[in-house]
């Protein structure tokens, strides 16, 4: 797995209000982007069915900003994770916690 194709994707999906979730690549990104957006506490090293858990959790009590960020919600409102795990997702993860270009595909340099 290429990290920035599943980063790109995610942010195509929002951009567009189109599509859904398609792995769990994707869906640790945009859990990022979630932590990122409204300071939700999950742990770094969260396997993912415990992400599900307390994903769903916070996007039931949270109020999207934008019609983005909306569809980010209902992505992930609506994705169920597969159980395996690697450091891919975790490396997603914490590249949307941390994503300094939000709602850009294209990154400068």
């Amino acid at each position: 797995m290429v990290p920035s194709i599943a980063r790109q994707s995610v942010i195509i999906k929002c951009n567009m209000q189109k599509s859904v979730l398609t792995g769990n690549y994707e869906y640790y990104y945009a859990a990022g982007l979630l932590k990122q957006l409204y300071g939700v506490e999950i742990p770094e090293d969260i396997k993912p069915l415990e992400l599900e858990k307390l994903v769903l959790e916070h996007v039931e009590k949270l109020s999207p900003k934008d019609e983005r960020e909306q569809w980010l919600f209902r992505m992930l409102a609506d994705y169920r994770p597969f159980e395996e795990y690697d450091g891919q997702m975790k490396e997603l993860f914490l590249w949307g916690m941390g994503e300094k270009y939000l709602w850009s595909v294209n990154i400068p340099g």
